[in-house]
């Protein structure tokens, strides 16, 4: 299964280094392409095994499933350029352009189509990606979700709840950050040092986030077990 990446960004080439850390595609089998050499350059020093183009096209010829990662604006006329087949598999990273927008940006709109919603944690190998599908088999589906599920968490979903499961992971997770960070800038406040701060409240979210996925509770549950009646958690949630 070779695979080529279309554009060598964040998040390109966080996926690019998500796929070369996995166990379901080779490095060999990887191909990144990107206009500037810069990026191409870094990620060949970490994973040589890759290979890597500043030719679009020249990345695609050659791949059973292509994923363009560059930016919507970018999507027409790179979609264009590369001429894809129906044989092939392409999969968007762009939030905001429909499956129907996308078969008019091909040769063969009746090709087999993903949309994939990651977050910037997939450089980590913690993303929750949303996936939507369009004219693929179970056979597909579940292969996509096995391959993202190696750089997290992977979700299929239908097209039309992208943009509200959007906003709860991809945007969410600076919803979190934004959390941490106030957080740190209170105990900052009550005299806790700046580093020791971050990392309490960073592991706190850490600790929460693993309650819910291992145990797989109600919130609530877990918030009950920490708020005593009259106790400091408790004047707090108030």
């Amino acid at each position: 299964m070779k695979i080529a990446i279309i554009g060598a960004g964040n998040m390109g080439g966080s996926i690019a280094r998500g796929l070369a850390k996995g166990s379901l595609i080779a490095d060999s089998d990887i191909i990144v392409s990107n206009p500037s050499a810069g990026k191409l350059e870094k990620l060949k020093e970490e994973f040589p095994g890759i290979s890597t183009t500043q030719n679009n096209a020249e990345a695609a010829a050659g791949a059973d499933i292509v994923i363009l990662a560059v930016k919507p604006w970018f999507m027409e006329p790179v979609m264009r350029e590369l001429k894809l087949k129906s044989k092939q598999t392409l999969v968007s990273v762009a939030a905001g352009i429909s499956f129907e927008e996308l078969a008019h940006f091909v040769i063969a709109p009746e090709m087999p189509m993903f949309r994939l919603i990651p977050n910037t944690a997939i450089s980590k190998l913690e993303s929750m990606t949303l996936i939507a599908a369009r004219n693929t088999n179970d056979e597909q589906n579940q292969f996509m979700l096995r391959l993202f599920n190696e750089m997290g968490m992977s979700m299929l979903i239908p097209e039309e709840k992208i943009a509200a499961t959007t906003a709860l992971t991809s945007c969410g997770i600076a919803y979190v950050l934004k959390y941490i960070q106030a957080a740190m800038q209170a105990g900052i406040e009550m005299g806790v040092y700046p580093k020791d701060a971050m990392r309490m409240v960073a592991q706190s979210v850490k600790g929460a986030a693993d309650l819910i996925l291992n145990n797989d509770p109600h919130p609530r549950v877990e918030i009950d077990k920490v708020c005593t009646p009259g106790g400091f958690t408790s004047k707090g949630i108030n």
